[in-house]
């Protein structure tokens, strides 16, 4: 992450704009501001956000439209959805739509900044150097985290968001391991669970789905009051760059 990071905030409350702009600007960011999804998306056509702070509920439309129109976008921008405390059907369904995080209202900004930097550290590409690079094998998928690319074993590509690929490489790196919700949300986005927080079991069911996981033979396995658990074989190999 840069101090050049631009950060766009859409939400229809002046407060919260003026409160948030101030706060993220005195951190080193660049940041512009959209009261509704007219103003976000004129700002979209002229500019390339690295992330949007985005309040589901706006004047003129939702916010999850916005995260849907957000998935084909190139260069790809970041999301984290401002929710009311008890919207929990919209959390879920902005996560499957390819939100990297969300927070409750009211919040502090200081935890913001902090969803902030952990999702955009997770979006860094980093240009690999002219070295080894790992390569994971498992099922019919071959797995390279430098490009963060996943690819099947007839040449296809399948397309992962970034918190999505993010928690596939957990399970690679740990493979046969139990994992609790806990620390697969403290390794992939750096924070505790909140009571009902169901993000990882949305982030398990879309793999799940993009993978074609089917149910005789899974990839994943769920224990109840456990976690995760990736079952099948993970090979390792290297290749020159």
């Amino acid at each position: 992450m840069s101090n050049s990071d631009h950060i766009l905030i859409v939400d229809d409350d002046r407060e919260i704009r003026t409160l948030l702009s101030r706060y993220l600007t005195g951190q080193g960011m660049r940041v512009s501001v959209a009261a509704d999804r007219r103003e976000c998306e004129a700002l979209l056509a002229t500019s390339n956000p690295d992330l949007i702070v985005l309040d589901v509920m706006l004047p003129d439309g939702s916010g999850l439209d916005i995260c849907r129109d957000l998935r084909d976008r190139r260069p790809p921008v970041a999301v984290i959805l401002l929710t009311a405390l008890k919207e929990d059907v919209d959390r879920i369904i902005g996560l499957e739509l390819g939100a990297d995080d969300y927070l409750s209202k009211p919040f502090n900004p200081r935890e913001l900044l902090a969803r902030i930097k952990a999702v955009l550290r997770r979006m860094a590409v980093v240009e690999p150097e002219a070295s080894q690079a790992k390569i994971y094998h498992f099922a019919k998928f071959e797995v390279d985290p430098e490009l963060r690319r996943v690819r099947c074993d007839d040449g296809s590509e399948i397309e992962l968001t970034g918190a999505e690929f993010d928690l596939l490489k957990v399970f690679l790196e740990r493979p046969g391991r139990l994992l609790s919700r806990d620390q697969l949300l403290d390794v992939t986005q750096g924070r505790s669970r909140e009571p009902l927080d169901r993000s990882i079991d949305v982030l398990v069911s879309r793999l799940r789905r993009k993978l074609g996981d089917g149910t005789a033979s899974p990839l994943f396995k769920t224990v109840r009051n456990g976690g995760y658990q990736l079952t099948v074989p993970v090979k390792l190999s290297t290749l020159n760059r």
